[in-house]
């Protein structure tokens, strides 16, 4: 079964950018090609602080991540080369439409004063970052279970050649931008 949010994308965006003259063929519509979600861990902050991050963060997509190392030793961080320094994990086909229908009707509007994301975030590419506080905003973290706060980073990499197209994606698709 097709997740919801790419039905839509399918049988409703897709056509109305087509519609809009801006595209001539089916395969230039801009479309969404993965999220990339990235947990950044200090090591000195506790013994356990990347393996309850990465459990958070396979709890929050349903994949398990991939740890990234340091690639040099910086004296003044107390980095080594070949630390674990975060993890990450990238989504795409059924499992990125189902993170990203996840984010916009349920994680999003749990923030506290929330009044819509930046329009100023794009890459210059058609690419999207977006930086989260605290990952119990996602309804699957128990939030008993959190042993400490940790921010993540999600990336969402589009097909489209700029930033406009790219928007204008993102708003069809639902994303609540500022006004």
């Amino acid at each position: 079964m097709k997740p919801r949010l790419f039905d839509k994308y399918v049988k409703e965006i897709r056509p109305q950018l087509l519609k809009d003259g801006k595209f001539s063929n089916v395969h230039q519509v801009p479309a969404i090609n993965k999220i990339v979600i990235n947990m950044g861990v200090s090591g000195m902050v506790e013994k356990g602080a990347l393996e309850n991050a990465a459990a958070d963060l396979t709890t929050i997509t349903g994949r398990k991540p991939v740890y990234c190392l340091a690639r040099k030793s910086v004296s003044n961080f107390k980095l080594r080369q070949g630390q674990a320094i975060g993890c990450k994990v990238t989504l795409r086909r059924t499992t990125m439409w189902e993170f990203f229908d996840r984010l916009v009707t349920a994680a999003l509007p749990r923030i506290r004063d929330f009044r819509g994301i930046s329009k100023k975030a794009f890459d210059g590419r058609g690419n999207y970052s977006l930086g989260i506080n605290d990952q119990s905003i996602f309804p699957e973290i128990e939030l008993d279970k959190v042993k400490r706060q940790q921010g993540m980073d999600i990336t969402i990499v589009t097909s489209a050649a700029n930033d406009t197209d790219a928007h204008e994606l993102l708003t069809l698709m639902g994303m609540p931008f500022t006004k």
